[in-house]
């Protein structure tokens, strides 16, 4: 009986021991993991969590860990992007900004010592025109600010040809100021997409009021039965450098009248809103910019 009482005892203090030891490496691998993550919050890093136990429950947690961390690079590296981008946003608008500010003041100086009238009348036309650019640029950034997400938009049947017509003929005037005469070509059937028809015409707008900016004189519209739009107009002061960086955000020709830089930039992100696709290139002196709703 004794005997047996040994064996009892011998075999539960030798559990004893196993469990002491589960606990202490538990521990140390409960210890090892925290100290890991609080150094990973803390620095940027690739790294992920590696622990020397074969637990498996410890090995799940620091799995689920890593995952976390990861999702967490993620997020953090599109934050980064994002503040960066918001940088470059502020710097861009206050150079934008300051420009106009600058010329506006001069020319307020300029008023201060001068009583010939047609000087004043010049030195005001100069101003006014300033201020139609800090006008134009503010309410570019307000319209790019306040954008439609994909939830907000209304796809319903939309007559390409139809829309495409309206949008040159509420440019009509634009268009004799600048003795434009567009030439339109239309397929013979309708052309039906389902669109949100507001950021369709905004598209368009954009497109043709950049056609405004830069065209010499001329401008060929072509819709075909595939959903491809074509905007052609000979444009001699770009290149294609310059038409490469057309869709960047705040990027202008320096002889662009009263250019924002976010037109174009409009243009593409509501294009791929539509599920659409839009491309600008330069061909034998020529921008051709190609909206595509297939």
């Amino acid at each position: 009986m004794v005997f047996w009482l040994w064996v009892i005892a011998a075999i539960l203090s030798f559990v004893l021991v196993l469990l002491v030891i589960k606990i202490f490496l538990l521990r140390r691998s409960a210890l090892r993991l925290k100290e890991g993550l609080a150094y990973r919050l803390e620095h940027e890093t690739n790294t992920l969590l590696d622990i020397p136990s074969r637990d498996g429950a410890m090995r799940d947690l620091a799995s689920c860990l890593n995952s976390q961390l990861i999702l967490l690079r993620e997020e953090r590296w599109r934050f980064q992007q994002g503040d960066q981008a918001l940088r470059e946003a502020v710097t861009h608008i206050s150079h934008d900004l300051r420009t106009p500010l600058t010329a506006i003041y001069g020319y307020l100086d300029l008023l201060e010592t001068t009583d010939d009238l047609p000087e004043i009348r010049r030195y005001l036309w100069q101003i006014r025109g300033r201020a139609e650019a800090m006008t134009d640029l503010t309410e570019e950034l307000f319209r790019y600010l306040i954008l439609p997400s994909e939830h907000d938009l209304i796809f319903r049947d939309t007559d390409l040809g139809r829309v495409l017509e309206d949008t040159l003929l509420s440019f009509y005037g634009a268009f004799h100021q600048k003795n434009i005469q567009p030439e339109i070509h239309l397929p013979d059937s309708r052309v039906i997409r389902s669109l949100d028809s507001s950021c369709l015409n905004r598209i368009l707008g954009n497109i043709v009021s950049n056609v405004l900016k830069y065209s010499d004189g001329d401008l060929i519209v072509t819709l075909d039965a595939d959903g491809n739009m074509t905007f052609c107009n000979h444009a001699a002061a770009l290149d294609a450098v310059q038409v490469g960086k057309l869709f960047d955000r705040f990027y202008t020709v320096e002889n662009a009248d009263h250019a924002t830089g976010l037109g174009l930039s409009i243009a593409k992100t509501l294009t791929k809103r539509l599920h659409g696709s839009i491309e600008a290139q330069y061909q034998q002196g020529c921008l051709v910019i190609t909206l595509c709703f297939p």
